[in-house]
């Protein structure tokens, strides 16, 4: 049924959720200390996205700032894979589905991926970033054009994420949307999503 899956990066591909929840907690604590959670609220947001809504105004001379110390920590972070992806993804290669990232992040950022991951861009037919869309998440924008690029209509993609912005855009990009409970609970995603799991441990499109 499925011609082509489409994937998020954090927290679908790599189990890097934390480890930007560890950097954007600290942020906020300095800039916003008496608002708690909201490094829970930015989830799926490009840099852009976060700037324009709390580093305008009175905080956007920070910008320069924050940019400096999110480099300096993505140069220390580590990609580990969401348990059971690489498997799924061999299994989706022998299938002769196509596959592609569909990613927020930058070509700085992607550098550094590549760097402890040197296979990456032979696992993935097509690694799609922020530089090549017009509109960012919750638009659909970035899935329909990655279905563009492969030649294949909504109702023969799969999305899978894991973010409020990202589940958004997959759900208006008509495809069908499995949803990754690394971010948020099941329970939180079930509206914005057709199927939920853990990780890739076990999975297989006969399950959906």
């Amino acid at each position: 049924m499925f011609k082509a899956a489409l994937f998020d990066l954090d927290g679908v591909i790599f189990d890097t959720e934390p480890q930007y929840s560890i950097f954007w907690g600290s942020q906020f604590r300095t800039y916003y200390p008496q608002q708690t959670g909201l490094e829970q609220t930015i989830k799926g947001q490009t840099l852009t996205q976060i700037f324009d809504r709390y580093f305008s105004g009175p905080f956007e001379a920070q910008r320069a700032t924050v940019t400096q110390r999110l480099n300096d920590y993505e140069q220390q972070m580590s990609f580990p894979y969401i348990a059971g992806v690489q498997g799924f993804l061999q299994t989706l290669h022998k299938s002769n589905i196509r596959t592609a990232v569909v990613t927020s992040s930058n070509h700085e950022k992607m550098a550094r991926v590549y760097e402890q991951h040197p296979e990456f861009t032979e696992v993935f037919d097509a690694i799609l970033t922020s530089e090549d869309f017009d509109h960012s998440k919750p638009h659909p924008d970035c899935y329909l054009k990655a279905m563009a690029r492969f030649g294949v209509t909504a109702g023969e993609s799969v999305v899978f994420e894991d973010s409020i912005n990202g589940l958004r855009a997959a759900r208006d990009s008509g495809a069908f949307v499995v949803a990754l409970t690394t971010t948020h609970p099941a329970e939180t995603l079930r509206a914005l999503s057709d199927h939920q799991i853990p990780d890739f441990t076990g999975f297989s499109f006969e399950k959906i």
